[in-house]
């Protein structure tokens, strides 16, 4: 397992660096970030990504079923929380009141490195519309399915978290070497159920009634700058125009879209 997974707070600050270096300037150039604007993120961990947005002047909530995290995020944000500038909510997202919980709807959406981990992403995708102010977006990054560590094997504790496409095997034989090298299986397997490709990401956004404002493809991921020291980088016109080798070779994946308009 690399060390900032299991370090929660070096992990929070690296997620308030990314957001602020890489997500927040890439919703700005379709969609200006303002002062007051309210900021929903579903599956918000300790609230790094948040409190990047808190910073730019924003009013931030945090959903997330996970409540140790949530207990993590109130150390790590005492000011901002007292200050109301951030708040947590520790609730199945389905079973939000949008009054009650949230006190109303939100200009922003943000899942970051979420989507990958629900298993009905279509429910989801459809039902965020209920969370958005008019004109409002919804903010997607995430690893596609079939990217070398799509698995999210460097989870792992032992050399299998070193083993990029190990997660592309027939499913039994996964299984099987996880069970063998004592690994999370349960943990590991639903990863590869819910696992999603951009081809699938983009149709059931279609499908849900969205259209797609921007979207970046990255061959490293902007997280590697603080994971390995590597600068992130775009990925080649030429790759991203060949969906089967792209699917292979893009570790990261950012995306705006938006209710279409009646």
């Amino acid at each position: 397992m690399f060390e900032f997974h299991a370090d929660r707070k070096r992990y929070f600050d690296i997620q308030v660096m990314n957001a602020e270096k890489y997500v927040i300037p890439f919703i700005e150039e379709k969609f200006p970030v303002r002062t007051g604007m309210r900021v929903l993120e579903i599956g918000c961990g300790e609230g790094g990504v948040l409190k990047a947005f808190v910073n730019k002047g924003c009013e931030g909530l945090g959903v997330e079923l996970d409540t140790p995290r949530i207990d993590d995020a109130l150390k790590f944000l005492p000011d901002d929380v007292a200050a109301g500038k951030i708040r947590f909510v520790a609730k199945d997202i389905y079973l939000v009141d949008i009054e009650k919980d949230f006190s109303g709807r939100f200009d922003i959406i943000v899942l970051k490195d979420v989507i990958e981990h629900i298993h009905d992403q279509p429910k989801l995708i459809g039902w965020m519309k209920n969370f958005l102010n008019p004109g409002g977006i919804v903010f997607f990054g995430f690893p596609p399915w079939y990217m070398p560590f799509g698995g999210h094997q460097q989870m792992c504790r032992s050399r299998l978290s070193k083993l990029p496409y190990i997660h592309l095997l027939p499913r039994s034989i996964y299984r099987w070497i996880l069970k063998k090298k004592k690994e999370p299986v349960e943990a590991l397997m639903e990863i590869r159920d819910t696992g999603i490709s951009i081809e699938r990401f983009e149709k059931i956004c279609r499908k849900e009634g969205y259209v797609f404002l921007h979207k970046r493809h990255y061959l490293l991921n902007p997280i590697y700058e603080w994971k390995f020291g590597w600068k992130p980088r775009k990925q080649a016109g030429l790759i991203k125009a060949i969906p089967f080798l792209r699917n292979f070779l893009t570790t990261c994946v950012y995306y705006i879209i938006q209710p279409e308009k009646n």
